[in-house]
């Protein structure tokens, strides 16, 4: 029998790659619904067992129907009002290519900067 994956601490929010371009996207409310968004600060942020259980399920539907690879949730920060994953990894899939500051979500608003210490 396969042990159940392990859930990253509350709150977190629901990343995955879209299977069409690759880009980074964040599971997001579009009325009742559940959908992709690319912008991170519109990330539907699991704050208890059922919300985390909602975005598990959302996922596991997406990548049966080949819309999204590789969703999983990561454990945020709310702080600052947006959620900003808490490790490194994380934070770099929601600015975008590190490569170059000047394209990708980097560019623009993205995400909050890390504070000390997290």
């Amino acid at each position: 029998m396969a042990a159940a994956a392990k859930r990253p601490a509350l709150p977190a929010i629901l990343l995955a790659n879209d299977l069409l371009d690759g880009d980074v996207v964040f599971a997001a409310t579009s009325g009742e619904a559940l959908d992709w968004t690319r912008d991170p600060a519109l990330a539907l942020v699991a704050d208890d067992d059922a919300g985390a259980t909602r975005l598990e399920a959302f996922a596991a539907a997406e990548f049966g129907a080949q819309r999204v690879v590789d969703a999983y949730l990561v454990d945020v920060a709310t702080d600052t009002g947006r959620p900003v994953p808490r490790h490194y990894r994380e934070r770099m899939k929601t600015l975008g290519p590190s490569n170059r500051p000047d394209l990708g979500k980097q560019a623009g608003d993205g995400i909050e900067p890390a504070g000390q210490g997290t």
